[in-house]
């Protein structure tokens, strides 16, 4: 069931945080430059260490909202770094994907971690109907754990009852988004994809063996 106390808790503690504007974007400069660095994955290292892992992750996808401006990007970027998955070919392909096209439909925070479920867990077999499958499977069980965290799929649906408090789609005018930016809407917004990520990587390291 969904907390919402506890989100409108977390929605004021972001909308007051004093971010590391240009700590957070010369990380995000770096993968732009190097690249994604690629890492080793230790199962049971990182089955020792969720919980440490999962607040990490966390973190770096508020972070990432608030610089890029952008969910759905934000959220594949923490996956990406924390798992040493993707490129930023594949970031950049996540542009418009921000309530899908700005449409105010599907939050990037499940975009940008069913497009991390298609790195980690799919293959390069695209006639692998099985894996393509359970691939599907994993995404529908992470949607429906993301709903009951966050109240709802769509992005108009979470900012009209978790995030602003009424409805304001940013992407329908440049009057909504001068809008939604003047009520600190980025800094708040920083909520989905922080749980969105948390749940995807919970459910990354409960994978491993």
């Amino acid at each position: 069931m969904t907390d919402y106390p506890a989100l409108k808790k977390k929605v004021d503690e972001l909308a007051a945080r004093v971010w590391d504007e240009e700590g957070i974007s010369a990380r995000v400069r770096k993968m732009i430059k190097y690249g994604i660095p690629r890492k080793k994955l230790d199962p049971k290292e990182m089955k020792a260490n969720k919980a440490k892992i999962l607040d990490h992750v966390q973190l770096l996808a508020e972070d990432y909202n608030f610089i890029t401006k952008n969910c759905a990007q934000g959220t594949a970027l923490a996956l990406f770094e924390e798992f040493g998955l993707g490129s930023m070919e594949i970031i950049k392909a996540l542009t418009p994907f921000p309530g899908v096209g700005g449409t105010g439909e599907i939050c990037g925070g499940i975009t940008g971690s069913l497009i991390t479920f298609g790195l980690y867990f799919g293959t390069d077999d695209t006639l692998d109907v099985e894996t393509t499958n359970k691939v599907i499977s994993i995404s529908q069980k992470f949607m429906a754990y993301f709903e009951d965290a966050v109240g709802h799929l769509y992005c108009s649906d979470i900012i009209e009852t978790v995030i602003l408090g009424k409805r304001l789609n940013p992407g329908e005018s440049e009057q909504a988004m001068i809008a939604f930016t003047a009520e600190k809407g980025f800094e708040k917004c920083g909520l989905p994809p922080g749980l969105g990520v948390r749940l995807a990587a919970e459910f990354i390291i409960d994978s491993m063996k």
